[in-house]
């Protein structure tokens, strides 16, 4: 277990639910990951690098609603900018996405 957060530490992250409306092989990253542009509603279209090619193709991932953390600073992955980080659990070198079991608005908070 990493370091204890107070609850307020907790309240910083912003959570929210997004779909996956386009994904791109992303060759010049250092492991296999897609480019994803994820719509979160009225925050917007975001773009996210993501090691997920292991157990999901891109048609598997067109559509998909995701959990992402959507105020991280913009980050340089080659020559890409990701805005946001989808979640997942890490099972051995697999992630396996988070996702809402029901549809729901995109940009909906996560808590």
């Amino acid at each position: 277990m990493n370091k204890t957060i107070t609850f307020e530490d907790f309240t910083k992250v912003d959570l929210r639910i997004g779909t996956i409306i386009e994904v791109k092989d992303f060759p010049e990253a250092r492991n296999p990951a897609y480019q994803l542009k994820i719509d979160f509603g009225d925050l917007g279209i975001k773009k996210s690098s993501a090691q997920i090619t292991t157990l999901y193709s891109k048609d598997d991932l067109l559509n998909k609603q995701i959990v992402a953390v959507v105020n991280f600073p913009k980050k340089q992955i080659a020559q890409f900018m990701s805005e946001c980080l989808v979640l997942g659990a890490v099972n051995a070198k697999d992630v396996i996405l988070l996702n809402p079991e029901n549809k729901v608005k995109n940009g909906t908070v996560v808590s």
